[in-house]
């Protein structure tokens, strides 16, 4: 049904600025107490909860709040969850609010938010946009969390060796998947925690931050989301950007595949930039294998903990991501040589999610949570020996294949206590209208393919990316910028074969 929209704002900014913009657009049956809901905006900083949170919510200009959705939307009127808003306000003139999700799955858009919008500020995007990042479901400020480890099970799980059998890797997945289950409120938690349930969350969003329809911007996992938006609500879609695709008719397994060439092929980029570097003292695979052999006969004492071979492995991809940390990793690298692992761990540590105080975020947790209902799972030991064959095949001489050699065990999602929820195929988008999609032709975590597999599976415009990182848009680059700011503005795509160079 189509609902009016009435504007009421109350408070202050001290104490809260209740402001009700919704209903907006078309509300489904059922829903209206959602979809029109109020939002009371406040002070970011009593929503922090961990190293990242707290640097992020302090950002001037800021304010929080929580909105309530169905658990479970079959059941409208049972359980709810609660969903964290992050926004800074536009500038000028608004056209609506630009949505984020920074991927993962797992990662705070809230943070993200803050800190993106401190890389637009005094932009035209920051003019005429709100900018809101959220917390998807069980992440985050977001209430029930998913929560499957401890922070010592966590340390503990880091710290053991990569030799195990079989058997002992289905019996820790098994417990992990059980854990899971206990510690985040149930399995009708984790049924309901899948990009279906997100890109419901969204429109309402949507509704309450009164927009008639969807402008968003989505990283990595967050193309996942947005192309299933636009697969549940095209009428409600008014611009897209899909940066570091996901395919979203890729099966696990391929995927799996390309991701492992992609950082292979990051790390051959890195030992080329290293060449002519004096900094730079380990310049080839066979030396950083050695290394890394070094350290899984013999982990190294790091304040206390120890740093692994699957720790250190760790540390290397996540410096992959972008250019911008090759510095870092050359440094690291060269401490690893004289003994000193301490750059390392903070690699792994903050890939993961591990704070200063030992805390964890619970990123890694809600990724597992995600990828259980997203994907299908193999419970078939047949299976699960095939896919681990192809994998092996197709990742032989790579670097992550000889520092992770892949075990044919039952994962965590073989005991998952829930449905799947979603597949990978082929999207349906009849009448959505063209949508951006940007492929960095080196990016390590989401090759550039899929982006060229999305831009035609969407019917929309692929803009092309010369670099080697992992994603783009909003991040400094003039021409990227410049492209993606004209269509969020004025929906003007560019034109075919559109290509920038960083």
């Amino acid at each position: 049904m189509l609902s009016a929209c009435t504007v009421q704002v109350t408070g202050t900014p001290v104490t809260g600025q209740t402001e009700t913009l919704g209903p907006k657009g078309t509300v489904p049956a059922g829903l209206e107490r959602f979809y029109g809901q109020a939002l009371t905006w406040r002070d970011c900083r009593g929503m922090a909860h961990d190293d990242e949170s707290r640097r992020a919510f302090g950002t001037r200009d800021v304010r929080c709040a929580t909105i309530t959705v169905p658990l479970d939307y079959a059941k409208p009127d049972g359980k709810t969850a609660a969903l964290g808003l992050l926004r800074r306000q536009a500038t000028g003139t608004k056209v609506g609010s630009l949505l984020i999700n920074p991927g993962g799955p797992g990662v705070s858009g809230m943070s993200a938010a803050a800190s993106i919008a401190g890389q637009i500020k005094g932009s035209e995007l920051a003019e005429k946009f709100d900018l809101v990042g959220f917390d998807p479901r069980g992440i985050g400020v977001s209430e029930p969390k998913i929560t499957c480890l401890t922070d010592q099970e966590m340390d503990a799980d880091r710290a053991e060796p990569d030799n195990k059998t079989v058997a002992e890797e289905e019996s820790e997945n098994k417990d992990f998947a059980t854990k899971c289950a206990e510690r985040s409120g149930g399995a009708d938690v984790l049924a309901n925690v899948g990009t279906r349930d997100v890109v419901r969350d969204m429109d309402v969003m949507r509704s309450v931050l009164g927009d008639e329809k969807l402008t968003y911007v989505g990283y990595s996992y967050g193309t996942r989301i947005g192309t299933a938006y636009a697969e549940a609500f095209p009428a409600n879609v008014r611009a897209l950007v899909l940066d570091g695709a996901v395919d979203p008719n890729e099966d696990p397994v391929s995927q799996a595949i390309e991701q492992v060439r992609g950082f292979d092929k990051a790390l051959d980029d890195f030992f080329v930039w290293c060449a002519d570097k004096r900094t730079c003292t380990v310049k080839d695979r066979n030396t950083l294998r050695g290394l890394l052999e070094g350290l899984e006969k013999t982990p190294l004492d790091v304040k206390g903990r120890k740093l692994s071979a699957g720790d250190a492995t760790t540390a290397v991809a996540a410096a992959l991501y972008s250019d911008e940390t090759w510095t870092f990793l050359a440094g690291a690298l060269t401490d690893l040589t004289k003994g000193d692992g301490g750059q390392l761990m903070l690699l792994a540590d903050l890939y993961l999610g591990r704070s200063e105080d030992g805390k964890y975020s619970g990123t890694m947790a809600a990724l597992v949570a995600v990828r259980c209902v997203d994907e299908p799972r193999l419970t078939d030991r047949a299976q699960v020996e095939e896919a681990t064959r192809k994998i092996v095949e197709g990742t032989k001489d790579s670097f992550m294949a000889a520092t992770d050699p892949p075990l044919a065990a039952l994962d965590s999602c073989a005991f998952w206590p829930a449905p799947n929820t979603s597949a990978p195929h082929q999207p349906e988008v009849a009448g959505v209208p063209p949508v951006l999609v940007i492929s960095t032709t080196g990016d390590p975590a989401t090759p550039y393919q899929a982006g060229v597999n999305l831009a035609k599976a969407m019917g929309g415009r692929l803009l092309t990316y010369e670099a080697t990182q992992h994603t783009v848009f909003m991040q400094g680059d003039a021409c990227v910028d410049k492209i993606g700011t004209r269509y969020l503005v004025d929906l003007a795509l560019p034109a075919d074969g559109t290509r920038c160079k960083g």
